[in-house]
């Protein structure tokens, strides 16, 4: 018999406290730190103000006097509308993707990537931060599928460019697949599949062929298709979907 050896608290990796308060889906970790930095949050018994001081696994924190209990993992999928922001808070005022779960009654939940203002499509929330983590980790290699409209009609030269990659303020920018998925007399729309997103990406390399992007939309993420979900609605995921979305085979903190 195989006994599995204790280790001792000394040893145990340490993480700040604003840190363990996200790690455990109560809130974001910008939204911890204000908390912390207000002298709202105490660490065993108590108050502290540091958001990087070093917590244990089982370290008591608590919030105005309310000992923090971890949400039970969630995992949702939005269909985000155009216009808005992927923030929970804009200090511009602009209307954020939390619009769309008011009055839900989700625990917090914080976005897994981004679509920018004028992008729609696939977006998704969870509170459990080692998915997210894992889904967002550019070795997993999660395929992301988007439907985009452009002007004009672009020749097959140009899709070869395209998936050959582009060269922008020196990166080069490419997608793992480019197809022509159908065209009018003035615009046509163009499936791209990428394995690594950067900033803007799409609208930069469409841009550069000189095609600018009239619409955008993702519509997968891996194995998860957005489907016939309305704009602005969202559902929550079953333990498979996210099984299967999470590339170590993992979910739950």
């Amino acid at each position: 018999m195989i006994r599995k050896l204790r280790r001792n608290p000394s040893e145990e990796r340490r993480i700040g406290l604003a840190r363990a308060m996200s790690k455990q889906g109560v809130c974001s970790r910008s939204a911890a730190t204000a908390l912390i930095l207000a002298g709202r949050v105490r660490l065993d018994g108590r108050i502290v103000r540091d958001p990087e001081a070093p917590t244990r696994s089982d370290s008591l924190i608590s919030v105005d006097g309310e000992a923090i209990v971890p949400n039970t993992p969630t995992y949702v999928m939005l269909n985000k509308p155009r216009g808005l922001v992927t923030s929970a808070h804009d200090e511009r005022g602009r209307d954020t993707v939390y619009e769309c779960f008011r009055d839900s009654q989700l625990p917090w939940l914080g976005p897994v990537g981004r679509l920018d203002q004028a992008s729609e499509g696939l977006l998704l929330f969870s509170n459990d931060t080692v998915w997210a983590a894992a889904l967002m980790d550019p070795s997993s290699h999660v395929p992301r599928v988007y439907h985009v409209q452009v002007e004009g009609i672009p020749e097959e030269s140009t899709l070869e460019r395209l998936r050959a990659g582009i060269l922008s303020d020196g990166e080069l920018l490419s997608a793992r697949s480019v197809t022509l998925l159908r065209a009018g007399e003035r615009n046509a729309w163009l499936s791209f599949e990428l394995e690594e997103g950067r900033n803007r990406q799409l609208r930069r390399m469409c841009t550069a062929c000189g095609h600018p992007v009239l619409r955008l939309v993702r519509v997968a993420v891996g194995s998860l298709e957005l489907g016939t979900l309305g704009k602005g609605a969202w559902r929550i995921l079953s333990e498979e979907e996210a099984a299967n979305l999470a590339p170590l085979g993992r979910t739950g903190s």
